[in-house]
């Protein structure tokens, strides 16, 4: 186990891994695909380059199915980003396995004639890592890459940090998911699940890297007005172009631990920040319990003693 993470292995009955450790980075955007498309392109060049010499090799095809990521797999992707509306796209380095790396995006069109009554749906990115790129390359070189990738979108908001990687994408599981789940709060879900239809301008729970948009970073009085608000020496705010910030907590990411005792009071403190703005999702038939849901995306809020 390293200091800042834990190593999660959960495995299928067949000895499939279903859940590991990784990192997950996040962009949710308020603009429809064709706003985004180019932008979409340029991110995902910049991510392939960054996990080189790995590569995604495997795509989502329009029936759901798995296929190689050829050539003949690369024309479909572009098609599917510059000609389709609402597009997704879902690339990822093996066919099973550990799938350490992995692009999700799902494009909106909020133009759409038929009048979808969607009015919080965002268009949404998300760009995994293993946790041993992290080990290998440095928290600084995980942080410049989602810079990076952060200058391709007029972002509303957007997260970088450990995540539970879970194949599935669901949050529903074994027990034993659902303990690490609550004992290590630094750890987000990885992948996008549902919360694109529902985000709008607010925020996901704080993780080590948390993106804030206008629409928060004005109501909060800007960079200035936030960097008031908090009194932590490790937190960093770094303006971004078109009025957005990135909030660093702590020079690695962190994924606490309670039975430790370790309570991240850097994101509770800026949980309490943000709790105007926080999002909870809506209830699911394939998601936890209304309850369990709540109570994990108040972690910060309620489950952490103020002051760590």
């Amino acid at each position: 186990m390293s200091e800042h993470f834990p190593k999660v292995r959960i495995y299928t009955e067949d000895h499939q891994i279903l859940i590991r450790d990784g990192l997950d980075i996040c962009f949710y955007m308020r603009r429809s695909h064709r706003e985004l498309a180019q932008g979409v392109q340029s991110a995902l060049e910049l991510y392939r380059r960054a996990i080189a010499p790995r590569t995604l090799d495997w795509y989502v095809d329009h029936d759901g199915e798995w296929q190689p990521l050829d050539a003949r797999g690369w024309d479909s992707i572009h098609r599917e980003l510059f000609e389709n509306s609402w597009p997704l796209i879902e690339l990822k380095d093996a066919p099973g396995g550990e799938q350490e790396f992995r692009f999700e995006y799902r494009g909106k069109w909020f133009e759409d004639p038929r009048g979808l009554d969607r009015p919080d749906m965002v268009s949404a990115v998300s760009f995994w890592l293993p946790t041993e790129f992290l080990e290998v390359h440095g928290p600084s070189r995980v942080q410049a890459l989602a810079l990076e990738l952060a200058e391709c979108f007029p972002l509303d908001s957007g997260h970088a940090g450990l995540a539970f990687n879970a194949l599935t994408g669901l949050l529903s599981g074994p027990e034993e998911w659902r303990r690490l789940a609550f004992r290590y709060p630094g750890m987000d879900f990885g992948g996008l699940g549902h919360t694109h239809w529902y985000l709008g301008t607010r925020i996901r729970a704080p993780h080590w890297l948390t993106f804030l948009g206008p629409s928060v970073l004005g109501a909060l009085g800007g960079a200035p007005g936030l960097r008031a608000r908090l009194s932590s020496p490790d937190t960093t705010i770094q303006p971004l172009q078109g009025d957005r910030a990135v909030v660093t907590l702590g020079p690695w990411p962190d994924a606490g631990d309670l039975e430790a005792h370790r309570t991240l009071p850097k994101y509770r403190e800026l949980a309490l920040v943000l709790k105007p703005w926080l999002y909870q999702q809506p209830p699911s038939p394939h998601d936890w319990t209304a309850e369990y849901r709540q109570r994990w995306e108040r972690r910060f809020l309620d489950l952490l003693p103020a002051g760590g």
